[in-house]
């Protein structure tokens, strides 16, 4: 599908874009995402019918706009959230000729990387709600929308939102940047793993973790989520009593629930390092994101 042509004809003919490629049906979602009650009650909305001043960006692109929906695609979103932090990645995903305030027709595209070439895919702005809720990621601001309809031109190129269920963050980040992906098992980590850490970041490596559990989506008492993926944000390596401290950074996708062990935001530790340190590297807030 040609974005700027179909722009052009909605524009011409005073019409909102329908993808008929991606339609809202049951068969955008995925027979097997919802029982067939649920299904039968989802709406589909778009931002306009939303919000009265919406936009695709609002002051900028942050890992801290996106909190998942429904579904379980926290594989996705945790790449999705590394690549907020490189803008040259993001620009490539994201192309900026679109938005509600010019030439808005419901017309929005992505872009992807699929075997060896960026995939332009273009959808409409219908987004699926299930009892009021977003079924889909969510924005943290109600009226910035790029998280959502990302993740829907995401479904569109696997063939619906159920396929976005269950994943692997490499897979994801192969897709949102044509880079080569590389693997550690923490079961049996490479002796210099904290060097490798530390070196990746400095060389803007995009990089995320995820904890293994055949039930997905249980909380442990320690914060950690079985069965999820994470984004890692940040590496440091600072003085801590008498030596060093390495450490690293990790968002939850959720926007919120974070680790409640040695060096969570209101640990102990923190009262050991200097002032500086602390300032710098330390926010509290229920994020999603801990050290």
């Amino acid at each position: 599908q040609d974005f700027d042509r179909l722009r052009a004809l909605c524009l011409n003919q005073g019409l909102l874009f329908e993808d008929a490629t991606f339609p809202t049906h049951v068969s955008s979602i995925g027979l097997n995402l919802l029982p067939e009650d649920k299904l039968r009650q989802i709406k589909w909305k778009r931002p306009t019918e939303l919000q009265r001043n919406p936009y695709l960006i609002l002051d900028g692109v942050s890992r801290f706009d996106i909190m998942q929906g429904e579904i379980g695609d926290c594989w996705m979103l945790s790449a999705l959230g590394s690549l907020t932090l490189q803008k040259q990645f993001l620009e490539n995903v994201l192309p900026k000729d679109q938005g509600f305030q010019d030439n808005y027709a419901g017309i929005f595209h992505f872009r992807f990387w699929q075997y060896g070439d960026w995939v332009d895919v273009v959808i409409d702005d219908r987004l699926p709600f299930l009892n009021g809720r977003y079924l889909s990621v969510q924005p943290r601001t109600s009226n910035e929308f790029w998280p959502s309809l990302l993740e829907k031109a995401y479904a569109k190129l696997r063939g619906s939102y159920q396929n976005l269920h269950g994943g692997y963050i490499s897979d994801a980040l192969v897709d949102l940047t044509g880079g080569v992906q590389v693997q550690f098992s923490l079961k049996e980590p490479p002796p210099d793993l904290e060097e490798i850490v530390k070196a990746a970041d400095k060389s803007k490596c995009l990089m995320g973790c995820s904890t293994s559990g055949q039930l997905r989506n249980i909380e442990l008492r320690n914060g950690i989520v079985q069965g999820h993926a994470y984004t890692i944000t940040g590496v440091a390596k600072i003085r801590y009593k008498n030596g060093w401290k390495h450490l690293i950074r990790i968002w939850n996708p959720w926007g919120h629930g974070e680790w409640q062990g040695p060096w969570s935001d209101n640990s102990p530790q923190w009262d050991r390092v200097d002032s500086k340190s602390r300032e710098t590297l330390l926010r509290n807030k229920d994020d999603g994101e801990f050290w």
